[in-house]
């Protein structure tokens, strides 16, 4: 059932429908009361995959919306999930969902309290609180490239097509460096990487004294040039990524999800589904199977010592002996 709920995004109301074709007459309210309680007896999983993350020097972190019945109103209101994942360069591979009643700054500062890396993310102003509490701000190349992107496809602009050939040519280094380790990656950025960079810079500069202030050239030239340091500080550390893609992506399933969730009947519902969606996205990210892994899981879980409780993580989990 949390399998065809968080995985295959099939809501409770068809899995009631489909139980019934097959002979099981299981009420939805039942369904969601299995739901909640297999959320809470995996809740000390996802605060131990939490920590882990809090341990990585680098973290990726976005944010997207979702609807949340608000209480004893019977109408909806937009809540977010935020996601928080390792990057594709770390030894560990894991994504934590957190849900939240709001988009406020209070959201992030509380999951990454007492945390003090690197953290790639878009240009919000709810992240801008972190990096006045000793957290590096790595921007999203992607979100500077998307700009000039939609310049280009909405009205050819011949300016936004040379900026889109820069960033390309950083894009082809990225492709090279992928599978290099740390020091390589930084090597080869500092050769070839940073030349283009730097000519990525003045170009800027040049064709900004020659746009309209207000234009949608101007903004986006703006927008790389605001942010040019926090941009291209993945050129001096092989650890860090280009973009915020990684975590983008992790987002995806959330976004096919709420088309069919319609929407989250409580904040504790929420949580709990981000719960089990942490654990269900982590094990994919991972090579598991998410129905092997959770059924293992939750026939181990009550027997297995806290001290252990990293051995059922989804980036050290193997399958218990049969």
């Amino acid at each position: 059932m949390l399998v065809a709920k968080y995985a295959d995004h099939q809501p409770l109301y068809r899995q009631e429908g489909i139980f019934e074709r097959a002979g099981m007459a299981i009420p939805r309210s039942t369904l969601a009361q299995w739901v909640g309680a297999c959320g809470v007896q995996l809740q000390p999983l996802v605060e131990a995959l939490r920590g882990i993350l809090l341990e990585r020097d680098v973290l990726h972190a976005d944010e997207t919306p979702v609807a949340m019945l608000a209480p004893g109103k019977g109408k909806t209101h937009r809540a977010y999930i935020w996601s928080y994942g390792s990057t594709q360069f770390d030894a560990v591979h894991a994504v934590v969902y957190d849900f939240a009643d709001s988009r406020a700054a209070a959201h992030p500062k509380g999951f990454l309290d007492g945390w003090s890396g690197k953290l790639v993310c878009d240009d919000y102003s709810g992240y801008k609180g972190l990096f006045a509490t000793g957290i590096t701000e790595v921007g999203c190349l992607a979100h500077a490239r998307r700009k000039f992107n939609d310049l280009w496809v909405s009205h050819h602009s011949a300016v936004a097509e040379e900026a889109l050939k820069l960033f390309a040519a950083l894009y082809d280094v990225e492709r090279e460096a992928r599978e290099l380790s740390a020091e390589q990656r930084q090597r080869m950025r500092q050769l070839q990487s940073r030349p283009i960079a730097d000519k990525f810079r003045e170009w800027l500069l040049l064709h900004r004294q020659k746009a309209t202030d207000g234009t949608a050239i101007a903004k986006a030239i703006d927008y790389s040039l605001g942010r040019w340091q926090a941009l291209t500080r993945f050129l001096d550390d092989g650890t860090l990524p280009i973009d915020n893609n990684w975590v983008e992506n992790r987002i995806r399933p959330i976004a096919l999800g709420r088309s069919n969730w319609l929407f989250a009947g409580s904040l504790r519902a929420g949580k709990r589904a981000a719960a089990v969606m942490s654990l269900i996205q982590s094990a994919r990210l991972n090579g598991h199977d998410p129905y092997r892994y959770l059924r293992d899981v939750l026939e181990r879980l009550p027997t297995q010592p806290a001290s252990r409780i990293g051995e059922l993580l989804p980036h050290s989990w193997t399958p218990a002996a049969t």
